[in-house]
């Protein structure tokens, strides 16, 4: 008898962790922290791209209001979901940091922020139209491929909260400031001490109670700014192509193609490392949907000004932290994100938010998604297979853009576009190193390589604990004293005994 898995992405709510709902205050709390932990990444992108622009203050607020807009926008999609849109898991969306250097490097070539926009509307549509190929690569994503992206996820998320805790802006004179990293570390210690709180309501809002309390004392000391919430307008509505219709140049467009190759890498990959975190279900159909979300929301965002939407990593680490798993709670967040798009002075506000205190945050955050991907690596089988060098290859592929940013400097553009990302960089090696060591098997021997001999091949008491006396295999399929098979069960609980249960075991 045979069994197989189905998508359950369309099962009654109730089933999913992800479905719990809790409450309109509950809600409205945890969508704030999600808000607050990505705020500085979201407006980071407009500020950079509007200053190489040659913007205006004012235009460079535009792109802002259009960034917390359709992050907002993208986040209601991917997380309460359309028929064929969104994956319905707490992922918060907003501009994605990928495709900055792409961005600046179309805009200083003459040709503005028309042909950025232009670019990335045909290219997020070649996008929409593949993504459901990306999504059959979940059977190739065993826990040996997302532990290894995962880890890499958190890794290569450290140096923004260390530049955060150094002040965030490396022009400034006190970038990297003893104040700073103070109020960074206060920070920290902040979230520590209410994570340690025996009440489960404050152990949860650890993150956003510590980022209020560390901007109130940075107000307190004098490091935060709260002298320019009242300059600007309170309410203000996106205008549909505000600087202009976008312009479609060839050269453009095939370089942000391949970025938002390496979107669709990363999105798959914070996918399915928050299904991991939350412990549900996840079927290609499901990420299908995800990414769809992620390339329709990305295409519509020139109209208003805005630019590539992807998944927000940190707010992955958020979800583990936390320990809530709610996708109404993101849904929240993307709510406020709208609100703030719309309201300007909101945006302000919390733009009043020290850097140095997201970054003592941050430190937990992200060192979370990485301890959420050794974990999972934990349960990766090393013994007689080659997965320790899998892990070992992709993740020092990960790592070189952070220890060498300027490693692939002389590569062909396309090259360094994909593998300047960490996440992609260690994404790739990942998927098509398991796909030669472990679903290849033409050279494949137990004494392949020193990574394999050098682990002795043993069997632990507790995996043989349930075998009864006159257990045996016989091709691969476990048999008892009396010949009736024992069904085996995958990790995901399903039962995958493909071959009919015979009177008798077959001889050996």
């Amino acid at each position: 008898m045979s069994t197989t898995t189905h998508d359950k992405s369309h099962e009654p709510s109730t089933k999913r962790p992800e479905d719990e709902n809790l409450g309109l205050g509950a809600n409205i709390a945890y969508g704030l922290q999600h808000v607050l932990t990505m705020y500085g990444g979201i407006v980071a992108v407009p500020l950079i791209i509007g200053q190489a622009a040659g913007l205006s203050p004012a235009d460079t607020g535009v792109l802002i209001a259009a960034a917390l807009f359709m992050g907002g926008v993208a986040t209601l999609l991917q997380t309460l979901g359309l028929p064929f849109f969104g994956c319905q898991l707490p992922l918060v969306q907003g501009v994605s940091f990928a495709s900055v250097s792409t961005m600046i490097a179309i805009v200083v070539s003459g040709n503005g922020l028309p042909a950025v926009f232009g670019a990335v509307m045909v290219s997020a549509a070649i996008g929409f139209l593949i993504a459901p190929v990306f999504s059959k690569v979940l059977k190739f994503l065993p826990a040996v491929v997302t532990g290894t992206i995962i880890t890499t996820i958190g890794l290569t998320l450290m140096p923004v909260a260390a530049r955060w805790a150094m002040g965030g802006n490396s022009q400034a004179e006190d970038f990297g400031s003893m104040a700073n990293i103070g109020l960074a570390a206060f920070t920290l210690l902040l979230v520590l001490v209410l994570s340690k709180v025996g009440v489960a309501a404050i152990s949860r809002l650890s993150i956003l109670l510590a980022l209020v309390l560390g901007t109130l004392f940075a107000t307190f000391v004098g490091m935060a700014d709260f002298s320019s919430i009242d300059e600007g307008p309170i309410f203000a509505l996106p205008m549909p192509f505000y600087f202009g219709p976008p312009t479609f140049e060839i050269p453009a467009i095939i370089s942000m193609l391949i970025v938002v190759v390496v979107i669709l890498t990363e999105t798959t990959a914070d996918i399915i490392a928050v299904g991991e975190i939350v412990d549900t279900k996840l079927g290609s159909k499901r990420i299908a949907d995800g990414l769809r979300a992620d390339m329709g929301s990305s295409a519509i965002a020139p109209i208003f000004g805005s630019f590539t939407q992807s998944a927000f990593a940190q707010n992955v680490g958020l979800v583990a932290v936390t320990g809530v798993k709610s996708r109404f709670v993101v849904a929240a967040g993307g709510i406020i994100l709208v609100t703030l798009g719309l309201l300007p002075i909101m945006g302000r506000v919390i733009a009043a938010v020290p850097t140095a205190v997201l970054g003592g945050a941050g430190l937990v955050l992200f060192g979370t998604v990485a301890a959420s991907g050794i974990r999972i690596l934990a349960r990766v089988e090393y013994r007689n297979n080659m997965n320790l060098v899998v892990v070992a290859t992709a993740l020092g592929f990960g790592m070189i853009p952070i220890a060498a940013p300027n490693f692939y400097e002389h590569f062909p553009t396309w090259f360094e576009t994909i593998f300047h990302s960490g996440i992609s960089s260690a994404a790739i090696m990942a998927i098509l190193l398991n796909l030669l060591f472990n679903h290849m098997s033409f050279g494949n021997t137990d004494q392949s390589s020193v990574f394999v001999a050098g682990t002795d091949r043993i069997l632990y008491r507790s995996e043989v604990a349930a075998l009864s006396e006159g257990d045996h295999f016989v091709d691969g399929r476990l048999f008892n004293a009396e010949g009736t098979e024992v069904p085996i069960i995958e990790e995901d609980g399903t039962v995958t005994t493909d071959n009919p249960v015979p009177e008798k075991p077959p001889t050996a």
